[in-house]
């Protein structure tokens, strides 16, 4: 099994957190460091445009999508996370290629890290388990 995962550099502080966290689960899952590609975009609504074009390349079963928003004073946030949330939908439909959300739309630096502290509940691990529990399940024929 071959899987990408695209991470957003804005908010690294927290999105470097979230890709450790899913490369963890990848190791742990028994997939080696050559099925494995981490690609960095500037920010969380340039993550579906990457995921699209790593998925329809038709090397990877799986993209794991990662990110962090922030809430502000602005509707900004509100715009990007919808473009995000359906520009991923779209790709994953479109391609067939199974993706997971994790970009996480926060209302704090506090809470998103919180989200992505080590172990378990990192939503950077739970993203990447998705992937590989629906890219195993499409390789079933389900």
């Amino acid at each position: 099994m071959r899987i990408a995962i695209v991470a957003s550099r804005f908010n690294a502080f927290v999105t470097s957190k979230l890709c450790d966290g899913a490369l963890a689960e990848l190791r742990e899952s028994g997939i080696g460091e050559d099925d494995l590609m981490v690609v960095d975009v500037p920010g969380a609504f340039e993550v579906p445009q990457m995921a699209a074009k790593l998925a329809s390349s038709g090397d990877f079963d799986g993209v794991v999508c990662l990110g962090c928003l922030i809430k502000g004073e602005t509707p900004h946030f509100d715009y990007i996370a919808s473009a995000v949330a359906h520009g991923i939908t779209k790709a994953a439909l479109d391609t067939g290629v199974p993706m997971s959300f994790g970009v996480l739309t926060t209302n704090s630096a506090e809470e998103a890290l919180a989200r992505a502290v080590e172990g378990p509940s990192n939503k950077g691990r739970e993203a990447a388990r998705a992937v590989i529990d629906m890219a195993r399940a499409f390789a079933r024929g389900q």
